[in-house]
Protein backbone atom coordinates (compact mmCIF):
# COMPACT_ATOMS: atom_id res chain seq x y z
CA UNK A 1 0.00 0.00 0.00
CA UNK A 2 1.22 3.47 -1.14
CA UNK A 3 0.99 6.55 1.20
CA UNK A 4 1.27 10.42 0.97
CA UNK A 5 1.52 12.62 3.30
CA UNK A 6 -0.86 15.40 4.06
CA UNK A 7 -0.11 18.23 5.65
CA UNK A 8 -2.46 21.02 7.55
CA UNK A 9 -1.31 23.81 9.54
CA UNK A 10 -3.10 27.31 11.23
CA UNK A 11 -1.32 29.59 13.77
CA UNK A 12 -4.21 31.96 14.41
CA UNK A 13 -3.84 34.69 17.13
CA UNK A 14 -6.64 34.83 19.77
CA UNK A 15 -6.88 39.00 19.62
CA UNK A 16 -5.39 41.48 17.28
CA UNK A 17 -2.75 42.48 19.68
CA UNK A 18 0.75 41.45 18.95
CA UNK A 19 1.16 40.01 22.09
CA UNK A 20 -1.95 37.97 21.77
CA UNK A 21 -1.69 34.18 22.66
CA UNK A 22 -2.25 31.57 19.59
CA UNK A 23 -3.89 28.37 18.38
CA UNK A 24 -1.19 26.12 16.93
CA UNK A 25 -2.32 23.07 14.76
CA UNK A 26 0.16 21.06 13.04
CA UNK A 27 -0.87 17.62 11.48
CA UNK A 28 1.15 15.19 9.25
CA UNK A 29 -0.74 12.69 7.56
CA UNK A 30 -0.69 9.63 5.84
CA UNK A 31 -3.34 9.09 3.05
CA UNK A 32 -3.81 5.99 1.16
CA UNK A 33 -3.02 7.12 -2.07
CA UNK A 34 -5.62 6.11 -5.44
CA UNK A 35 -9.50 6.13 -6.03
CA UNK A 36 -10.13 2.68 -5.33
CA UNK A 37 -12.74 1.36 -3.48
CA UNK A 38 -9.82 -0.14 -0.89
CA UNK A 39 -8.18 3.51 -0.70
CA UNK A 40 -12.21 5.54 0.27
CA UNK A 41 -13.05 2.71 2.70
CA UNK A 42 -9.43 3.07 4.07
CA UNK A 43 -9.25 7.06 3.77
CA UNK A 44 -12.67 7.43 5.50
CA UNK A 45 -11.94 5.38 8.62
CA UNK A 46 -8.92 7.35 9.37
CA UNK A 47 -11.12 10.86 8.98
CA UNK A 48 -14.09 9.19 10.91
CA UNK A 49 -11.31 8.20 13.45
CA UNK A 50 -8.87 11.07 13.53
CA UNK A 51 -11.81 13.75 12.98
CA UNK A 52 -15.45 12.26 13.19
CA UNK A 53 -16.38 13.13 9.92
CA UNK A 54 -17.44 10.81 7.38
CA UNK A 55 -18.04 11.00 3.13
CA UNK A 56 -14.92 13.55 3.22
CA UNK A 57 -11.50 13.11 1.99
CA UNK A 58 -9.06 12.83 4.83
CA UNK A 59 -7.31 16.29 3.30
CA UNK A 60 -11.43 17.74 3.55
CA UNK A 61 -11.80 16.41 6.84
CA UNK A 62 -8.32 17.35 8.55
CA UNK A 63 -9.26 21.37 7.14
CA UNK A 64 -12.77 21.26 8.14
CA UNK A 65 -11.41 20.33 11.66
CA UNK A 66 -8.70 22.83 11.72
CA UNK A 67 -11.27 25.39 10.60
CA UNK A 68 -13.86 24.70 13.28
CA UNK A 69 -11.10 24.04 16.18
CA UNK A 70 -9.91 27.83 15.41
CA UNK A 71 -13.35 29.38 14.98
CA UNK A 72 -14.81 27.89 18.19
CA UNK A 73 -10.96 29.19 19.88
CA UNK A 74 -11.92 32.36 19.07
CA UNK A 75 -15.50 32.98 19.22
CA UNK A 76 -15.19 30.66 23.03
CA UNK A 77 -11.95 32.24 24.62
CA UNK A 78 -11.61 35.90 23.36
CA UNK A 79 -14.54 37.39 25.77
CA UNK A 80 -12.29 34.93 28.46
CA UNK A 81 -9.21 36.85 27.55
CA UNK A 82 -10.65 40.19 27.75
CA UNK A 83 -11.04 39.65 30.91
CA UNK A 84 -7.97 37.89 31.88
CA UNK A 85 -4.82 39.94 29.82
CA UNK A 86 -4.32 42.18 32.21
CA UNK A 87 -3.12 39.22 34.93
CA UNK A 88 0.21 37.54 32.81
CA UNK A 89 0.44 34.57 34.46
CA UNK A 90 -3.07 33.38 33.13
CA UNK A 91 -2.06 34.14 29.36
CA UNK A 92 -0.48 30.85 29.20
CA UNK A 93 -4.32 29.02 29.87
CA UNK A 94 -4.88 30.65 26.24
CA UNK A 95 -1.77 29.11 24.23
CA UNK A 96 -3.54 26.33 22.64
CA UNK A 97 -2.18 23.68 20.63
CA UNK A 98 -3.29 20.32 18.64
CA UNK A 99 0.02 18.34 16.88
CA UNK A 100 -0.75 15.36 14.85
CA UNK A 101 1.51 12.58 13.47
CA UNK A 102 1.08 9.94 11.60
CA UNK A 103 3.05 6.35 10.39
CA UNK A 104 2.76 3.81 8.37
CA UNK A 105 4.45 0.08 9.35
CA UNK A 106 3.77 -3.13 8.41
CA UNK A 107 2.50 -6.00 10.53
CA UNK A 108 1.60 -9.87 11.01
CA UNK A 109 0.90 -11.06 7.77
CA UNK A 110 0.90 -7.77 5.75
CA UNK A 111 -1.35 -6.00 8.00
CA UNK A 112 -1.01 -2.10 7.49
CA UNK A 113 -0.65 0.00 11.27
CA UNK A 114 -1.55 2.86 11.25
CA UNK A 115 -0.36 5.17 13.96
CA UNK A 116 -1.74 8.04 14.87
CA UNK A 117 -0.36 10.60 17.80
CA UNK A 118 -1.69 13.39 19.23
CA UNK A 119 -0.48 16.31 21.80
CA UNK A 120 -2.56 18.53 22.66
CA UNK A 121 -3.43 21.63 24.60
CA UNK A 122 -6.55 22.90 25.98
CA UNK A 123 -6.03 25.33 29.43
CA UNK A 124 -5.46 23.82 32.53
CA UNK A 125 -2.32 21.94 34.41
CA UNK A 126 -1.01 19.65 31.59
CA UNK A 127 -1.66 19.19 27.90
CA UNK A 128 -2.45 14.96 27.11
CA UNK A 129 -0.79 13.10 24.90
CA UNK A 130 -3.04 10.13 23.03
CA UNK A 131 -1.86 7.24 20.89
CA UNK A 132 -4.39 5.32 18.72
CA UNK A 133 -4.00 2.54 15.84
CA UNK A 134 -5.85 1.11 13.09
CA UNK A 135 -4.71 -1.96 11.60
CA UNK A 136 -6.14 -2.70 7.99
CA UNK A 137 -6.63 -6.21 6.54
CA UNK A 138 -3.89 -5.41 3.34
CA UNK A 139 -6.50 -7.21 0.87
CA UNK A 140 -10.06 -5.54 1.89
CA UNK A 141 -8.66 -2.04 3.65
CA UNK A 142 -11.22 -3.53 6.57
CA UNK A 143 -10.13 -2.63 9.84
CA UNK A 144 -9.26 -5.22 11.90
CA UNK A 145 -10.53 -5.90 15.62
CA UNK A 146 -9.07 -8.07 18.14
CA UNK A 147 -12.96 -10.48 17.94
CA UNK A 148 -10.99 -10.79 14.44
CA UNK A 149 -8.17 -12.26 15.03
CA UNK A 150 -8.71 -14.50 17.90
CA UNK A 151 -11.42 -17.29 18.33
CA UNK A 152 -14.59 -16.58 19.85
CA UNK A 153 -14.43 -16.90 24.29
CA UNK A 154 -10.98 -15.44 24.03
CA UNK A 155 -11.87 -12.42 26.33
CA UNK A 156 -11.71 -14.17 29.92
CA UNK A 157 -8.04 -16.10 29.23
CA UNK A 158 -6.50 -12.76 27.27
CA UNK A 159 -7.67 -10.44 29.97
CA UNK A 160 -6.06 -12.45 32.80
CA UNK A 161 -2.72 -12.03 30.09
CA UNK A 162 -3.24 -8.67 30.23
CA UNK A 163 -3.65 -8.12 34.14
CA UNK A 164 -0.60 -10.70 34.58
CA UNK A 165 1.31 -8.90 32.14
CA UNK A 166 0.38 -5.29 33.81
CA UNK A 167 1.47 -7.01 37.02
CA UNK A 168 4.53 -7.89 35.78
CA UNK A 169 5.15 -4.63 34.00
CA UNK A 170 4.97 -2.51 37.61
CA UNK A 171 6.30 -4.96 39.76
CA UNK A 172 3.47 -5.60 41.81
CA UNK A 173 2.57 -9.53 43.11
CA UNK A 174 -1.47 -9.19 43.02
CA UNK A 175 -4.49 -6.72 42.16
CA UNK A 176 -4.06 -5.57 45.56
CA UNK A 177 -0.41 -3.77 44.89
CA UNK A 178 -1.83 -2.73 41.79
CA UNK A 179 -4.40 -0.36 43.38
CA UNK A 180 -1.43 0.53 45.96
CA UNK A 181 0.22 1.56 43.09
CA UNK A 182 -2.64 3.41 41.49
CA UNK A 183 -3.54 1.04 38.20
CA UNK A 184 -7.14 -0.31 38.02
CA UNK A 185 -7.94 2.01 41.47
CA UNK A 186 -11.40 2.76 40.26
CA UNK A 187 -12.08 0.57 36.75
CA UNK A 188 -11.63 -2.73 35.74
CA UNK A 189 -9.00 -4.31 33.67
CA UNK A 190 -10.25 -4.24 29.84
CA UNK A 191 -9.18 -5.78 26.54
CA UNK A 192 -8.69 -2.18 24.20
CA UNK A 193 -8.99 -2.31 20.65
CA UNK A 194 -6.20 -0.04 20.41
CA UNK A 195 -3.71 -2.35 19.79
CA UNK A 196 -0.54 -2.97 17.36
CA UNK A 197 -1.07 -6.47 15.12
CA UNK A 198 3.07 -6.84 15.50
CA UNK A 199 5.16 -9.52 13.75
CA UNK A 200 5.96 -11.32 17.13
CA UNK A 201 2.85 -10.14 19.05
CA UNK A 202 0.51 -8.09 20.14
CA UNK A 203 0.97 -4.64 21.52
CA UNK A 204 -2.20 -3.29 23.63
CA UNK A 205 -2.06 0.00 24.31
CA UNK A 206 -3.91 1.98 27.31
CA UNK A 207 -3.69 5.66 26.87
CA UNK A 208 -3.32 8.12 29.77
CA UNK A 209 -6.26 7.60 32.71
CA UNK A 210 -7.59 4.61 31.20
CA UNK A 211 -6.53 2.24 33.75
CA UNK A 212 -3.77 4.74 36.02
CA UNK A 213 -3.39 8.47 36.42
CA UNK A 214 -2.06 10.86 34.57
CA UNK A 215 1.49 10.66 36.42
CA UNK A 216 1.74 7.03 34.94
CA UNK A 217 1.62 8.27 31.40
CA UNK A 218 0.48 5.53 28.74
CA UNK A 219 0.63 1.89 29.36
CA UNK A 220 2.22 -0.66 26.14
CA UNK A 221 1.36 -3.94 27.31
CA UNK A 222 2.97 -6.30 24.67
CA UNK A 223 2.29 -10.25 24.28
CA UNK A 224 3.74 -12.56 22.06
CA UNK A 225 2.21 -15.15 19.85
CA UNK A 226 3.28 -17.76 21.96
CA UNK A 227 1.38 -16.68 25.12
CA UNK A 228 -1.51 -16.73 22.95
CA UNK A 229 -1.55 -19.88 21.28
CA UNK A 230 -4.80 -21.46 22.39
CA UNK A 231 -6.91 -17.98 21.63
CA UNK A 232 -5.45 -18.00 17.82
CA UNK A 233 -7.72 -19.92 14.93
CA UNK A 234 -5.54 -23.21 13.66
Amino acid sequence: MNFDCIQVSRDIPLTDDAEAPRCKIRMQLQEFKGNSDKSKIINSIIGNELFNYENLSLKQAADSFANVYTCNYVEVLRPLYEKDKADKSRRSWYEYHYIVNTEVSEGKNGTVVYTIESDWYEGGTHGLVQKRVINFEPKSGKRMYIADILVPGYETKLNGILLKSLENKVGAKDITELHDKGYLYSMDMFIPENFILGKNGITFIYNIYEIAPFSEGMIELSVDYSELNDLLPK
